[in-house]
């Protein structure tokens, strides 16, 4: 069975930024507010930061709950990792994510400044310097069989679409403009060469955009 690439739960606004300027350790998205654009998967009751019970089933919840399902490694960008620049200067902070991140698989973090990989509960995060082609080959060959999410931000999102290595794609397009910052794409038509695309309107107020590859 082939390994997939998979991108799951990526926010953006209706002008297809998926961050925005400004990015700082108090403002992971910049001058964006994340719950803009995220809020309707933290409303779910499968979303994995919860931690008190309830939440809303239904739409949402099937992608919230649907994120760890066949996933065996992670390959994310620095910029998610956390808001350093440059040569790592403070080992000791170990990322936006606290001693229990949500990913429970290795993670790869695509860095031009390697550092020594760092093991947080069952998250081990790996520190590459690799195009994204060998950087997915290294996540399939830690994933163990299982398909590898690429979690972003957008530059690694984009890197990735552009060597053609995305295989299926959810991303939610949230009712709020941000006008400037990090953005994916001014349409989505614009991977309608590559992809098929389905758009599903949900009751929180975001829509859900499917994509497969032709």
């Amino acid at each position: 069975m082939s390994q997939l690439l998979r991108v799951q739960c990526f926010g953006v606004s209706s002008d297809g930024f998926g961050a925005g300027e400004g990015q700082s350790l108090d403002r992971p998205f910049g001058h964006a507010d994340p719950a803009d654009l995220l809020s309707w998967a933290g409303a779910t009751a499968s979303w994995a930061h919860r931690t008190d019970p309830g939440g809303t089933r239904g739409l949402d919840d099937y992608f919230t709950r649907d994120m760890p399902r066949g996933i065996g490694a992670e390959i994310m960008g620095r910029n998610k990792f956390g808001p350093q620049r440059g040569p790592w200067e403070d080992l000791d902070w170990k990322g936006w994510w606290g001693d229990t991140p949500p990913f429970h698989t290795p993670v790869l973090v695509l860095t031009h400044h390697v550092r020594p990989s760092i093991t947080l509960s069952d998250t081990t995060f790996r520190f590459i310097e690799a195009t994204p082609a060998e950087a997915l080959r290294q996540a399939k060959e830690a994933a163990d069989g299982k398909d590898v999410r690429l979690g972003g931000g957008v530059a690694t999102l984009r890197a990735f679409l552009e060597a053609d290595l995305v295989d299926t794609m959810h991303v939610s397009v949230a009712p709020v403009e941000l006008g400037r910052g990090e953005r994916l794409w001014s349409t989505p038509d614009e991977l309608l060469d590559r992809f098929h695309l389905e758009s599903v309107p949900s009751a929180s107020g975001v829509t859900h955009l499917l994509f497969w590859r032709r």
